[in-house]
């Protein structure tokens, strides 16, 4: 059954992206992340065209993130004063992101430029999750402890000025460092089409030593404002949100993140771990195949992950 994207300019079939929403989703599910790193380069994969894509899986990742942060309010594993402090800059690092998608799609290196980050930061955060999990997989084998990092203890970042006490972490920190991090993330959402979320936790668990069970919970309170914000904007400014293909999306993940959770609570979190790095790494691989491999029309124009227009 085709239908037609009016932001995409482009026909589709409507059971691809409801597939496409139903894997993601089941990967979301099974991992705890939001997909849009996954989501968005096979948007691309399929032929939508890369502004498209990151704008439309901002709305999407909205939805998917909203039931996900109320049940974790509920469970109390929010910090909402955190929360705040990572929402003000991921706001300003997502305008910020929606003008230099705004100039990169003028200038025509849009697609380039997105290929480019995909690359990068999947391929290092895959290579450091694949050796954590790989690693720590080793020593439980063998029988070794795996060490622990308990809250309170934070290096350099404890002697930074402008202290705050976040009560629901049980952190007397600096917010200097939540806000950076949530400036860089809102940046990223804003160019990548991501919640951020696969940047946003390992920085909270490693660096400010926020305890793991409020660190999923206050990542998605973030994301929710952040990725709403950075929607509004690509719409309004770039035009670039297809809410046609955000519903599709939307089903098909809500769908298949109910199979996921129950295929997740099968495997143990090292071994989730080692599965979501070889999975990042996998897509990082194929974007930087399409930046090197001769396209079959040495004139085409179409996206560089290898999708035209």
């Amino acid at each position: 059954m085709n239908f037609y994207l009016p932001i995409a300019e482009m026909s589709a079939n409507i059971f691809i992206f409801l597939g496409m929403g139903a894997a993601v989703g089941f990967l979301s599910g099974m991992f705890g992340v939001g997909g849009g790193f996954l989501m968005t380069p096979l948007l691309i994969f399929s032929g939508i065209p890369a502004a498209v894509a990151v704008g439309t899986e901002a709305a999407q990742i909205v939805a998917s993130s909203v039931s996900g942060a109320i049940a974790q309010y509920r469970r109390k594993n929010v910090d909402i004063k955190m929360g705040i402090v990572l929402l003000t800059g991921g706001i300003f690092g997502s305008t910020i992101g929606v003008q230099v998608v705004k100039i990169l799609r003028q200038i025509g290196q849009f697609e380039l430029f997105v290929s480019l980050s995909y690359v990068t930061f999947l391929g290092a955060i895959g290579t450091l999750m694949l050796i954590e999990s790989l690693s720590t997989m080793r020593k439980a084998r063998g029988g070794k402890a795996v060490s622990s990092r308990r809250p309170g203890q934070h290096s350099w970042i404890h002697g930074l000025p402008f202290k705050m006490r976040f009560h629901r972490s049980k952190l007397y920190i600096s917010a200097i460092p939540p806000l950076l991090i949530g400036a860089f993330v809102g940046f990223l959402g804003a160019i990548m089409g991501v919640g951020g979320g696969f940047v946003m936790v390992p920085a909270m668990i490693y660096l400010l030593r926020v305890p793991t069970n409020v660190v999923v919970g206050t990542s998605l309170f973030q994301i929710v404002f952040v990725t709403a914000a950075t929607t509004i904007m690509h719409a309004k400014q770039n035009h670039t949100v297809d809410i046609v293909l955000a519903l599709l999306l939307m089903i098909g993940g809500v769908i298949g993140a109910q199979f996921g959770a129950v295929a997740g609570e099968k495997l143990k979190g090292e071994q989730l771990r080692a599965l979501l790095a070889a999975l990042v790494l996998l897509v990082c691989l194929r974007i930087a195949y399409g930046l090197v491999a001769t396209p079959s029309d040495l004139f085409s124009i179409g996206s560089v992950f290898g999708g035209g227009h």
